[in-house]
């Protein structure tokens, strides 16, 4: 049962999905943590993470590493696990891959018209509040610590979001560096 409910999940995240993988990553959320339960806030966000370090697609990654998760929270055996990532992977991206295999050509042959680029200026206004969404989603206690229970941790993590912020958005830093810094920063201030 886990393994169709994991086929019709992605194959609906895929179709509607707009903006690539960090849009995605609210839909996927909303779903495997909110819909479905198949895993908590905190396993949610530790896939985002390893997503994020993992060469390739996030969208796909996150997909990939839900999927495992969910079947294997689900009581089956870990081999069944890659199963469910393979599922989540291949519905994730079986309906776009139809749908623009249908549509390449028609909208080739009609980019500069009036209504295409319309519908693809409201995209980018939904795509951008998605990317936001997933944002906010990952703005949790358990990311950033508790204001009440641990004040310093989460003051510390603001500070550290808003230097990476503003480096990456002020000065084109490179997001590799910035991650292996904030690693080496969040390693030493939280792991010793």
């Amino acid at each position: 049962m886990i393994f169709w409910k994991l086929f019709y999940t992605f194959c609906k995240i895929g179709i509607f999905n707009f903006g690539g993988g960090y849009a995605m990553i609210a839909l996927i959320q909303n779903e495997v943590v909110e819909k479905q339960a198949w895993m908590t806030a905190q396993e949610f966000t530790d896939i985002v993470a390893v997503s994020q370090m993992t060469p390739g697609p996030i969208g796909i990654n996150v997909a990939t590493y839900a999927g495992y998760t969910a079947v294997v929270n689900a009581g089956y055996d870990p081999w069944l696990g890659v199963a469910g990532a393979f599922l989540a992977s291949f519905s994730v991206i079986l309906l776009p891959f139809i749908l623009m295999l249908l549509l390449a050509h028609y909208l080739l042959k009609h980019k500069d018209n009036k209504d295409i680029k319309n519908v693809f200026s409201s995209l980018r206004i939904t795509v951008l509040g998605l990317i936001a969404a997933a944002a906010l989603l990952l703005a949790t206690p358990a990311n950033f610590g508790s204001l009440s229970q641990y004040p310093l941790q989460f003051y510390l993590s603001l500070a550290i979001f808003g230097i990476v912020f503003l480096l990456s958005l002020k000065k084109k830093v490179s997001p590799i560096l910035l991650i292996l810094l904030s690693g080496v920063v969040g390693f030493l201030v939280y792991g010793i």
